[in-house]
């Protein structure tokens, strides 16, 4: 017999059900104790890969292709989940073959499959680290087993994750970005497949991807276009009513990418933009600016009002890892579409003082809120030397000036990925520890509670930074 295209036996078939492809019976034919008879061959885990896979290298093969290397690759690799969904070792993880089809051998997908439902989808979303619930297991897969394209891009990810890792060359992710891009151009001759979220899911990751590898052009190529798919929808608002994955992912991305928001904010339920949320507009209405201590002429009263409620929300200290990313999204948001100083001023005292608080606010958000969806590092380079050019205005006053200084360099010394940022906010760190007397990491920690400190598994992050120069005070 041939291997079946049907997928069924003939009493699933004509029932309408899905047959599990058991062999002599299926399990529906066992439990209703009747005839079970295939029309072909079940295809099942030890049946031929011929078909589809004549064009594309078998996984042997793969391992030997010529390694086209992507040195500008940035994309946050971080280890292995430990959480599987199923055997690793099961090689019919879909006896269905449920999924649409690739280029691909069978086996190759099937364990890019695993590796994205195991590993890439708790990278992209770690606030959720439940398989039941995750949006990328729940929302996100389901879309993806019935639309080529977001298939397509999903395996992607879970390839060149593979392939950052061996280090061997993209040979796999690069043919995978052929058919992907493909697959949305059909998509988007249709006007009613270009809006879908499937469409929109695929092109935010196609842009996440273009700039890791250092295509920014590419980038924002996919970017401008999926404004266009979230206009096409009513708004950024109306696409967060209805879906929520996407809506966040598209926020957090296209503000990454492109180191600036591409959406409005409206702090009040009304309005299209990216809503405040009900913790902000709680502590709107329990702001209290005098509690800060720094004079109102030195600081722009948005960046004072946003620093009052997040010192509000964050002493309440009830907040879901959800809640926790809408926030941050809203305020980055919020304190990046801020106008700036013109350029005459912006050296000046006041505006050294308003800057440097706006910038450090905005790294120290990313700091505790971690990598989620894409690697925030590229924006937080940038942010951080602008941050260095600020603070060599930073006026040295005493009182609360000294703790804004502390502050805004350990969160300088945190989010330096470049090494001579790095150095420099280190530098300062030993000025400040020698000038204010700073002993111990206790002192340290006084200094950030006057401007905000929120106790967080990322505290650690700020004590490593220290440590070494404390420990030289103390020898």
């Amino acid at each position: 017999m041939r291997a079946t295209l049907r997928r069924s036996c003939d009493a699933c078939a004509k029932a309408k059900h899905r047959c599990d492809l058991q062999t002599p019976q299926c399990s529906r034919c066992i439990k209703r104790r009747a005839r079970c008879v295939y029309a072909n061959e079940p295809l099942t885990s030890s049946s031929s890969d011929a078909s589809g896979t004549a064009s594309w290298p078998c996984d042997d093969e793969i391992d030997t292709l010529a390694t086209s290397s992507h040195p500008n690759v940035s994309l946050a690799v971080r280890p292995a989940s430990p959480v599987w969904l199923v055997d690793p070792a099961n090689t019919s993880y879909d006896p269905f073959d449920s999924y649409p089809p690739t280029r691909l051998p069978r086996l190759h997908v099937q364990r890019l499959i695993r590796h994205f439902l195991s590993s890439i989808a708790f990278q992209y979303y770690p606030l959720d680290m439940n398989t039941d619930t995750n949006p990328f297991i729940v929302s996100w897969w389901p879309l993806a087993l019935e639309d080529p394209a977001l298939f397509h891009v999903s395996l992607q990810t879970a390839s060149l994750d593979e392939e950052l890792r061996a280090q061997r060359g993209f040979a796999v992710s690069e043919a995978l970005m052929v058919d992907s891009v493909c697959e949305l151009r059909k998509k988007i001759e249709h006007s009613s497949s270009a809006v879908q979220d499937e469409t929109i899911n695929a092109v935010v990751t196609l842009a996440a991807i273009e700039h890791g590898k250092g295509n920014f052009e590419s980038s924002v190529m996919h970017i401008k276009g999926v404004k266009k798919m979230i206009s096409l929808r009513g708004g950024i608002g109306q696409v967060k009513h209805t879906s929520p994955l996407t809506a966040r992912m598209v926020l957090w991305v296209s503000m990454l990418v492109t180191c600036q928001p591409q959406f409005g904010i409206h702090d009040h339920v009304a309005g299209d933009g990216i809503l405040s949320g009900l913790q902000w507009q709680f502590a709107s209405a329990h702001l209290d600016p005098g509690s800060i201590g720094l004079c109102h002429e030195e600081i722009d009263p948005n960046v004072r009002d946003a620093l009052a409620c997040l010192r509000y929300i964050f002493h309440q200290g009830k907040i879901t890892t959800t809640e926790l990313h809408d926030l941050t999204c809203f305020v980055i948001h919020k304190l990046l579409s801020l106008q700036q100083p013109p350029c005459h001023a912006s050296n000046s005292d006041h505006h050294a003082v308003s800057e440097s608080l706006r910038l450090a606010l905005v790294l120290y958000l990313l700091i505790i809120h971690g990598t989620t969806y894409y690697s925030h590092i590229h924006m937080a380079t940038l942010l951080a030397k602008r941050l260095r050019g600020q603070l060599q205005y930073l006026p040295t006053k005493g009182g609360i000036l000294d703790s804004l200084k502390v502050w805004a360099i350990s969160i300088g010394m945190v989010s330096s990925f470049d090494p001579i940022d790095g150095a420099w906010f280190a530098s300062e760190a030993r000025s400040a520890q020698a000038s204010l007397g700073l002993n111990c990491w206790d002192d340290v920690v006084t200094h950030l509670e006057n401007i905000l400190w929120f106790k967080t598994q990322q505290d650690n992050v700020f004590w490593s930074e220290w440590q070494p120069i404390l420990s030289d005070t103390n020898r």
